[in-house]
Parts: C-alpha cells; sequence; structure tokens
C-alpha cells in the first residue's frame, strides 16, 4: 500500500517520525515534503499529496501541521477526499470506522511524538464498517457534486 504524506514547517518532525514508522511497516511512502523545518505555506505541499491520493496514485494519506486544521481544509477541497483531524486513537479509529477517512491530518503542536505514530496505527488498522455510515459517505459524495455544479 501506498501512502502519501504531507506537512508544512509545524509538521515536519513529525512526519518524518510517522514516515519511518510507516517504512519499518512495509508501507510504500511518497513523501509530498516539505523536507525541513523553515516556514512554508502548508496549501503548497497539502494539495499534491491529496491528488495523489484522489487520483490513486496513492491509497492513503496523512498531512501534518502545528494544529492540522489548515491542512484538513486544504485536503478536503479535493475532490474524492475525506480528511479527518485527529488528535488521539480512537478520533482517528472512528474516522475510518465510520467516515472512511482516506486521509488524516495529525497536528504536530497539539499531541506527543508518540501519540502521533499510535494514532496512525490506529487509523491504519482500522475497517470501514459500511452499513448506516455507507448512506452517509455517498450523501458527502452528492454534496461534493452539488457544490462543483453551482
Amino acid at each position: 500500500m501506498k501512502v502519501a504524506l504531507g506537512a508544512d514547517h509545524a509538521g515536519y518532525h513529525l512526519k518524518e517520525i510517522i514516515k519511518s514508522h510507516l517504512v519499518e511497516r512495509g508501507y510504500d511512502v511518497h513523501d509530498f515534503g516539505t523536507d525541513s523545518d523553515r516556514a512554508v505555506d502548508y496549501p503548497d505541499v497539502i494539495y499534491p499529496a491529496s491528488r495523489s491520493v484522489a487520483t490513486g496514485e496513492c491509497h492513503l494519506g496523512i498531512v501534518f501541521g502545528g494544529s492540522g486544521n489548515g491542512e484538513a481544509i486544504v485536503a478536503n477541497k479535493v475532490s474524492g477526499i475525506r480528511c479527518a483531524v485527529c488528535w488521539s486513537r480512537y478520533s482517528a479509529r472512528l474516522a475510518k470506522e465510520h467516515n472512511n477517512a482516506n486521509m488524516i491530518s495529525i497536528g504536530a503542536r497539539m499531541i506527543q511524538e508518540s501519540e502521533g505514530v499510535a494514532i496512525v496505527d490506529a487509523w491504519i488498522d482500522a475497517m470501514f464498517e459500511g452499513g448506516r455510515h455507507e448512506r452517509r459517505i455517498q450523501k458527502i459524495e452528492e454534496v461534493m457534486k452539488m457544490n462543483i455544479n453551482t
């Protein structure tokens, strides 16, 4: 499975930790940057990472910032992306089980590094439950189509 990663300067160090962890777990990682803690504008990095998931180049994506909010906003502007801001293992697990999130966003300034690894593992290991949640995911897609056509 191929996982896209993207981070701004605030999320750079956590991205590097998660990247190593994912490689150790056997995932193919595509790193869209940034490559240091020098200031960058997060849309320049997050949008390409999100597009790679939307087009199927990557199966899943994880983005990082200070709070993770701006990164999730950018990711969710890409049609087909369901990016959840995750701050705990529980929020990450539910993001996959209930929302079938194909991306998550983590605020590096909001959590400990070890919790970041646990969040990623909880999300990747969870499975979408389908059922009543499938209907809701379909409604999200319908809303996206309505926005495109207006």
